[in-house]
Parts: structure tokens; sequence; C-alpha cells
């Protein structure tokens, strides 16, 4: 597998985990519906969308107290939460030339 192929999976398998968060906490779960305008009953077919799961990870680095608790409860570093964002379809302005 290549170096970017292994990027994206991680990154992949991060914002699934920071979706299981989003939606296991009932504050967090409300506001990120709102957010994006996609219904509860909506998230297993946007998830297969290209750029939701990168839209995850944009709702947990865009408030900083949600960031941090992600963070701490998963054991992973916030810029770790950053670099997998710009690895994810849509996650940066370069993603489509850097493939």
């Amino acid at each position: 597998m290549s170096n970017a192929a292994s990027m994206r999976e991680e990154a992949e398998t991060l914002a699934i985990r920071a979706l299981g968060f989003v939606a296991g906490d009932p504050e967090l779960l409300p506001r990120f519906l709102a957010i994006t305008g996609i219904e509860a009953q909506s998230i297993r077919k946007a998830a297969r969308e290209p750029g939701f799961l990168a839209g995850v990870l944009q709702f947990i680095l865009a408030h900083e107290p949600t960031l941090l608790r992600f963070a701490e409860e998963t054991g992973t570093p916030p810029a770790v939460i950053g670099k997998a964002l710009r690895a994810l379809p849509l996650g940066n302005d370069d993603h489509e030339r850097s493939i």
C-alpha cells in the first residue's frame, strides 16, 4: 500500500471514530446535524458521500473544547487530527492534485 493510501485509510478510520464520538454525545450530535443540515436518519447515506468524513473532522477541529476532549478520549494528538483532515477527500484544496 502506498504511503498516501495508508495515510488516507488511517484518516478515514480516525474520522469514523470521530463520527462515533459525535453521534454518542447528546450535545454534539444536535449541533453537528444543525451545522451540516443532515437529518439523523440520513447520516449513514451521507457518510458515503465524498467529503463527509472530512466534514466530521472539520467539525471536531472547529471547536477547541471538543477537539481536546476527542483527542484525550482517543489518545490522538490534536495535530494528528488536523493532518488526518488533509489526507481525506475535500479535506484541503490540494487533495485532488496530491493523488
